[in-house]
């Protein structure tokens, strides 16, 4: 199984940005645990980041016949990009989206999620080990269930 893993803006910032909403743990540590987790499990993870929206929307392109899911956390962009939502829905692999702080309790813009409506699941509020449980989630998903999950924890 090949998983993808996208993040948007300034979560490279992580634990400069905002420790009391993201948490202490930087983008290295995240990126470390993800690796583990995959190596655990089996299975290839790759792992990107970009401050730019086309970016993003390249590695959604590149998913097309080579990836079997994709975790996404779009940061700022899931509120605004539908370019974004557009190349999720071109290249049809299953999406999880992920975001470390519980965005939905979060400023009145954060309750618009484009992204939302290409994912298979969505989760909110578990820190970055939110991120291991998407992967995980992808891992048992089969396709057959359309309807959109979301999860979400007090923060």
């Amino acid at each position: 199984m090949k998983i993808k893993v996208i993040n948007g803006p300034n979560i490279n910032m992580l634990g400069i940005r905002e420790p009391g909403i993201y948490g202490s743990d930087n983008y290295k540590t995240l990126i470390k645990k993800i690796k583990a987790f995959a190596k655990q499990n089996k299975i290839c993870v790759k792992c990107v980041q970009s401050n730019y929206e086309g970016d993003l929307v390249t590695e959604i392109q590149k998913c097309l016949g080579r990836y079997d899911g994709i975790v996404i956390n779009p940061g700022a962009y899931t509120h605004t990009s539908i370019a974004i939502l557009d190349a999720a829905k071109a290249v049809k692999v299953p999406l999880v989206e992920i975001h470390i702080s519980k965005v939905e309790e979060r400023e009145d813009f954060r309750q618009v999620s484009y992204i939302r409506n290409a994912a298979v699941k969505t989760i909110t509020g578990h820190g970055i080990n939110g991120y291991m449980e998407a992967i995980e989630f992808l891992m048992n998903y089969d396709g057959t269930d359309d309807l959109h999950e979301q999860t979400s924890e007090m923060r």
